[in-house]
């Protein structure tokens, strides 16, 4: 029997303009405004690492090099803060190893299929995860391991294709792609079909596609023939469903919690729920809401 092979690399589409946060992206990718105190990027690439992933792949456009150098070592910066006695643990995680970090650029916006595919050549024959930094996603209250460590898990387990998806009230479903369930196993449900947004009462399930991913690299080849879907791009779900039947699919329901960073309510949300939970100022944030609320 082949031996299954690791998840060693990970791709991160990052070449998004960022439009719903302007003007605040206007010079900064959205990638990097912080939830708290930690850029939006930090939580995936440490999810990922977390994993056990090696190699980080962005998939990056026109100015976006700040997401690179934010993972750089900045001398002048760690020098100043060294003469001046602070601590420097604060940066660890944002100093990559020699190798780690490759870039790749997306030259024109034609979609997360498009994305994807510009990394094929790093990607090579090995399977591969993608996640996807507006999706935060967060390890449940009390602790445990983070989305894509789940996967991986899972991975290690069944092999093939697999997807993360959480479960929401049926009537939200609408607004969200969602799997066509078959048969399951504690988190475990093979993935039989995948349907984009669909209408009220005629969804499959309660089970939304979430952001990270872990494919076979045979995607790269439907992908290099994929035509465009919707919006007039090149679509990831659509060669993910292309797969169903001829590889092994399966969804792996997330034991924690998603906050959706791409939109400016979701961005707050996040921003407010990970404060309250900080031993440093969560007790002072709680009052500060409290005194806001009764304000209002």
């Amino acid at each position: 029997m082949t031996a299954r092979k690791p998840i060693r690399k990970a791709v991160f589409p990052v070449a998004g303009l960022g439009t719903r946060f302007l003007p605040a992206t206007k010079a900064i990718p959205k990638e990097l405004l912080p939830i708290v105190d930690r850029p939006l990027i930090q939580y995936a690439v440490d999810e990922a690492r977390e994993a056990g992933i090696e190699q980080i792949i962005f998939v990056t456009g026109r100015g976006k090099t700040a997401i690179v150098e934010h993972f750089d070592v900045a001398f002048e910066l760690e020098a100043t803060m060294n003469e001046r006695g602070k601590d420097l643990s604060v940066l660890d995680a944002t100093r990559a190893v020699p190798g780690d970090i490759i870039t790749v650029r997306q030259q024109v916006p034609l979609g997360l299929g498009h994305a994807i595919w510009c990394a094929r050549a790093i990607v090579g024959d090995e399977p591969f995860a993608i996640l996807l930094p507006d999706e935060l996603m967060v390890s449940a209250k009390g602790g445990g391991p983070g989305c894509m460590k789940q996967m991986v898990d899972a991975y290690n387990e069944v092999g093939g294709n697999l997807i993360s998806v959480l479960e929401i009230p049926m009537e939200e479903v609408s607004s969200y792609g969602v799997i066509d369930p078959g048969a399951s196993r504690g988190a475990l449900t093979e993935v039989k079909g995948l349907v984009e947004k669909p209408p009220q009462g005629e969804a499959p399930s309660n089970k939304i596609v979430s952001g990270r991913y872990i494919l076979q690299p045979e995607v790269m080849r439907v992908l290099e023939t994929q035509g465009k879907g919707a919006g007039g791009e090149i679509q990831l779900t659509d060669a993910m469903a292309r797969m169903i039947g001829n590889q092994p699919f399966n969804a792996v329901t997330f034991a924690g919690r998603r906050f959706d960073c791409g939109s400016k309510l979701g961005f707050v949300e996040a921003t407010l729920a990970l404060a309250l939970e900080r031993e440093d100022m969560g007790a002072e944030v709680r009052a500060m809401a409290q005194r806001l609320l009764a304000e209002v």
